[in-house]
């Protein structure tokens, strides 16, 4: 019974620290890198759908990104698209391809940004804690039910309580890094 438990919270454990890094992907930093607009919504024939399925994205230099549509129709989508996203990049359409100049980031800017992983961060680690209070309830109800016995209870609770410390620690050192990232000039 414990052993489902653990297995099931640290399965979704898992999947909250591969969203958190999925999300910080996106998230601007001095570089360009596809990953920041590959997952971009853009509305092509009355579908939404992300970039990456109507464009291949290429970095030929460090701070430009070239998107070129397999359908040169869904360019006009795809250059309102960048422009209604929160990125603050101005696309250049020259009738073939979307390039994009990724501007060095301001001080403020950065803080900006970095703010902003701190809240995504937060969030992250308030899931973890969400999963460990639902490992403890369930614990408890085994408990209860008589399917566990008390000491079982308690050892389970501290396996669970390693398994978020391990998780919140592999979110902070994600955070950090991603800061360390957006920081660097």
């Amino acid at each position: 019974m414990i052993d489902e438990v653990m297995d099931d919270v640290r399965e979704r454990m898992a999947k909250s620290v591969d969203a958190l890094q999925e999300d910080l992907l996106g998230i601007r930093t001095g570089r360009a890198s596809p990953a920041l607009v590959e997952k971009l919504p853009v509305e092509y024939y009355g579908i939404v759908m992300p970039l990456n399925q109507l464009a291949s994205i290429a970095v030929p230099e460090p701070r430009l990104l070239v998107i070129r549509p397999w359908d040169a129709s869904a360019l006009g989508d795809i250059e309102r698209a960048i422009q209604k996203s929160d990125l603050g990049l101005t696309p250049m359409n020259d009738g073939k391809l979307i390039r994009l100049n990724i501007p060095r980031l301001t001080e403020e800017r950065r803080r900006d940004l970095v703010k902003m992983v701190a809240r995504r961060i937060e969030e992250a680690r308030v899931s973890i804690r969400n999963l460990r209070r639902d490992a403890l309830q369930d614990l408890k109800e085994y408990e209860k039910e008589k399917l566990i016995s008390e000491d079982d209870y308690y050892e389970g609770r501290d396996k669970v309580q390693e398994l978020t410390d391990k998780f919140i620690e592999k979110i902070d050192d994600i955070g950090r890094r991603k800061e360390a990232e957006i920081m660097e000039i």
